[in-house]
């Protein structure tokens, strides 16, 4: 497909005002919120008025054929073009849609919408949910999370490992001079060509065929960011490439984890959404320790744990394997029966879902081995955390944020930090429960309202020391006030204050 034409049918989006805004003011809450289970019908009820923007919602989004005047009306001459193309299929008197689409509102107020082009959506108004092994999934909320977990900084050059559709390299080309966009799938490398250009931002965005990291050995990027395709099952039988690497096991996260330290520049920042086994021989905090490079400071965020058969019924669903989405009931129960009995066998408990965050320190910073929290430069920090409440999106400022604190910290020794004026971030309160009628609280808590939305237990002296720091008196000044006042030694607090200005409830 040229790119003239493509072009074309930007304008003609455009035109039509298919915008996301416009779109879903059209649908309505209740339409939109049905579209998101899969069912059309209140969407068509709400779109058969004629106009060039209920046509293309009808032959996009819901995936219902329309009439050939009303598609020329919206389209011009463009339908005989995308029908060559592969993108509409014409009848006598109708055109129907061969992919899918969609406006795409981003984060940022500022920017135009998305156009985001992808296969059609399956199982809609209770159809069939399979697709075919090279089938090229649109936005999902995976991809959605990648986006608002990626930290958005100009840079000269990133990677989008298994680019799919392309959504994350659009992203990116907004704030990048160079994206590379790899993928094994080439219909998704020809669909990620389509959004490139219809998007504006081919000139930013070298689309490139292969596994892995294979395509950009011996290259190094600012930013790399994947949602790779992490399902963990045996390996085996059939393959949706979107989803499924042909690894075994969790061994495709393991090995991309492993091998971006050596692709990042220094400062570079890589950042992976990912599955991983949960052990019962084995805290998941250490299996996932011994993937991290000793060279990269590394944020690690288990957002979600699902049991072994849940896990395997979502993706066998995901597949249109189960019955209720018109698979056969004997091979769902001997598919299931092979997938959960070969997790059980590899010693799985359950499976995590999360953030994987790599920042490889600028030159000349220090880092070396180890892991934790030391004191002044010479270690590399490694956080695993378990944090699966609901947190303030985007979440990319506090991963950029966590890796500049750990950074500054790296640079200050005891006494260095001791005599460093901190403040306390803006949006930390404090709770505090006990019994009522009770003249001090059974607990204090100090949690952050953005971000993360952290909380953290405190006693006294901790929540007097965060409510000390407003930049006027040093942090030695605060903790001798505080131990003359409240009796309590300070000799042990300064870890507890790298604590706190690592977690973000301090700022230097």
């Amino acid at each position: 497909m040229d790119e003239v034409t493509i072009g074309r049918l930007r304008t003609a989006l455009e035109r039509a005002d298919y915008r996301y805004d416009a779109v879903m003011a059209l649908l309505g809450d209740s339409a939109e919120a049905a579209l998101q289970r899969n069912e059309t019908t209140p969407a068509l009820l709400r779109t058969g008025g004629g106009s060039p923007l209920e046509t293309l919602v009808r032959l996009w989004l819901l995936q219902a054929p329309v009439a050939l005047e009303s598609a020329a009306a919206a389209l011009g001459d463009l339908v005989d073009l995308l029908c060559a193309a592969g993108l509409l299929e014409r009848s006598v008197g109708e055109v129907a849609a061969r992919v899918d689409v969609r406006p795409y509102a981003t984060d940022d107020p500022e920017s135009p919408d998305l156009l985001v082009l992808s296969d059609l959506t399956p199982g809609l108004d209770g159809g069939p949910n399979s697709v075919s092994a090279d089938h090229v999934l649109g936005i999902s909320a995976a991809s959605t999370s990648l986006a608002q977990l990626t930290v958005r900084t100009p840079s000269a050059s990133a990677l989008d490992l298994g680019t799919g559709c392309g959504v994350q390299a659009l992203h990116l080309a907004r704030h990048v001079t160079k994206v590379v966009a790899t993928d094994v799938n080439e219909r998704a490398l020809w669909v990620a060509r389509i959004n490139a250009v219809l998007n504006g931002v081919a000139d930013r965005v070298d689309v490139r065929a292969g596994s892995l990291l294979e395509p950009v050995r011996g290259e190094r990027f600012d930013v790399i960011a994947t949602n790779p395709p992490f399902v963990i099952s045996p390996g085996t039988g059939d393959r949706l490439v979107y989803r499924d690497s042909g690894l075994p096991g969790d061994q495709v996260v393991e090995r991309i984890v492993r091998a971006i330290p050596d692709h990042l520049s220094p400062g570079g920042t890589g950042q992976v959404l990912a599955n991983w086994l949960i052990s019962r021989r084995q805290p998941w905090e250490e299996r996932l320790g011994d993937w991290l490079d000793e060279r990269c400071d590394a944020w690690v965020v288990q957002r979600e744990v699902l049991d072994l058969p849940a896990y395997v019924e979502l993706w066998l669903k995901d597949s249109g394997h189960h019955p209720a989405t018109g698979g056969d009931p004997q091979k769902y129960r001997r598919r299931y029966d092979t997938w959960l009995s070969w997790l059980e066998e590899q010693g799985a408990e359950g499976v995590g879902f999360g953030w994987v965050n790599l920042r490889l320190p600028s030159s000349g910073s220090g880092t070396g081995s180890g892991s934790g929290t030391g004191s002044g430069s010479g270690w590399a920090s490694h956080r695993l955390e378990e944090w699966p409440w609901e947190v303030a999106q985007p979440i990319a400022p506090e991963v950029g944020a966590h890796f500049e604190r750990v950074a500054a910290l790296r640079r200050l020794s005891d006494d260095d930090l001791a005599g460093r004026r901190l403040t306390r971030r803006s949006d930390v309160q404090q709770e505090t429960f006990g019994a009522p009628g009770a003249a001090d609280p059974a607990t204090i808590v100090l949690r952050q309202q953005t971000g993360l939305r952290r909380a953290r237990q405190a006693d006294t002296v901790v929540a007097a020391l965060v409510g000390a720091c407003d930049g006027d008196l040093t942090v030695g000044q605060i903790l001798a006030a505080l131990a003359d006042l409240l009796d309590a030694p300070s000799g042990d607090r300064l870890g507890t204050v790298r604590e706190l200005v690592e977690e973000g409830f301090l700022l230097p």
